[in-house]
């Protein structure tokens, strides 16, 4: 599992990142083998967190873009040119 390298060039315990997300250590060690099958998305992203890489998950959640009715909002909100007749 990349996380268990990521976390022994950390220098980092078991015992450590399980302290830190608020996980036990067998939980982690599951994680870590691939044995864990339903690890929350806080527990998730407190492990990001203790190897500071939160920027992994806004690479996985992007910024969401403007929806069409908000851009249709947006362009009614602009001032339209007025013609006066002669």
């Amino acid at each position: 599992c990349r996380f268990k390298q990521y976390r022994i060039s950390y220098r980092l315990t078991q015992q450590q990142v399980a302290e830190r997300v608020g996980l036990s250590v067998v939980t982690l060690s599951n994680f870590e083998n691939g044995k864990l099958s339903n690890l929350t998305l806080a527990n998730f992203l407190g492990l990001m967190r203790v190897l500071d890489r939160q920027e992994w998950v806004d690479k996985l959640l992007p910024e969401i873009p403007i929806s069409a009715y908000e851009m249709d909002k947006l362009i009614s909100k602009r001032k339209k040119r007025v013609r006066h007749e002669k």
